[in-house]
């Protein structure tokens, strides 16, 4: 290890890797993906025998002029009511042409911020133009990150927040408000939230549903982070079968690991080939929306490829602050 390689706090990634230049990074993540072109291996999830976190291992490289990401952390559930993330990683960046090593970074900033961003890039490619009411599950991190993200690429009018703790929700729904050009709501029910919706983003770690297909109002997109385990099902069966289409970061993962889909494709409710992935949407590759009626679903797991190019989105603008 030499003395020039780059050590980024959490609060350093905030400031270097804006809104708008997350949603960009992770715009050429799911393009290489689209086009094939970026190297994805696959994840390691592993669930504690010891107690309900899960660890986790990401590697993946998302261009020849930029070097493997490694992303390193642990999902803990029990952090949301001490009010700490949910999940906590560290990412090393490693040089394209020598694999020395370039920087390590805060992996849950890095992990919160492209999760929000990859999910207002999927609103940006699937919901409707003037989607414009934004209901949101959950309180927590991602939660907050979610309105941010979406706010920079839909108008929205109004956001109605619901998550089963009342202070978090309402301290939530403050701090947003206080924030944002547009009001943000505590209600009391998910359906309440959930109803006459246009946008809807689940952003918890739930095991049960917290959206219903029935709630849904036609034409919105639902867009989930949440059920990235076999596990944990955010939305119940009836999202995906009112679904016209069922968007994912990457099929051969979701099919592993989101348990919604994991549910669908058992109960031959969902066949391999109805998982759209994001990135062909992107490139023009397949389809999903196909009018303003159409309920789309986006279910992300997270990719490593998400951490490439925000990691190195990082990386890059550090290096030009250097003098």
């Amino acid at each position: 290890m030499t003395d020039d390689v780059l050590f980024l706090s959490g609060d350093r990634v905030t400031r270097l890797l804006d809104p708008d230049a997350a949603i960009a990074s992770q715009r050429a993540a799911f393009t290489a993906l689209g086009e094939r072109t970026a190297d994805l291996p696959g994840k390691i999830m592993h669930p504690s025998r010891f107690d309900d976190s899960v660890v986790f291992a990401y590697v993946s490289r998302l261009s020849a002029d930029t070097g493997a990401v490694a992303k390193f952390g642990s999902v803990n559930p029990a952090n949301a009511r001490a009010g700490l993330p949910t999940v906590h990683a560290v990412i090393s960046a490693l040089d394209p042409h020598t694999g020395r090593l370039v920087a390590v970074m805060d992996g849950t900033a890095v992990t919160t911020l492209r999760t929000a961003a990859g999910s207002a890039l999927a609103v940006d490619a699937l919901a409707n133009p003037d989607a414009a009411h934004l209901a949101v599950l959950g309180s927590g991190t991602q939660a907050l990150a979610h309105v941010r993200a979406i706010a920079r690429v839909r108008d929205l009018a109004a956001v109605r927040l619901w998550s089963p703790d009342p202070a978090r929700r309402t301290r939530a729904a403050a701090t947003l408000d206080a924030e944002l050009p547009f009001p943000v709501e505590a209600v009391d029910s998910a359906h309440r939230a959930v109803t006459g919706a246009s946008l809807v983003a689940t952003c918890t770690l739930s095991t049960t549903p917290v959206v219903r297909g029935a709630w849904l109002a036609p034409g919105c997109t639902v867009v989930s982070v949440g059920s990235f385990e076999p596990t944990r099902r955010e939305a119940d069966p009836e999202v995906l079968r009112r679904a016209a289409a069922v968007v994912v970061d990457d099929p051969e993962t979701a099919a592993a690991h989101a348990g919604p889909i994991v549910d669908a494709l058992r109960d031959r409710t969902l066949a391999p080939d109805d998982l759209i992935p994001l990135g062909a949407v992107l490139t023009g590759r397949r389809s999903a929306r196909t009018g303003p009626d159409d309920i789309v679903h986006y279910n992300s797991v997270g990719l490593g490829i998400q951490d490439a190019a925000a990691a190195w989105a990082v990386v890059r603008a550090a290096q030009k602050e250097r003098p």
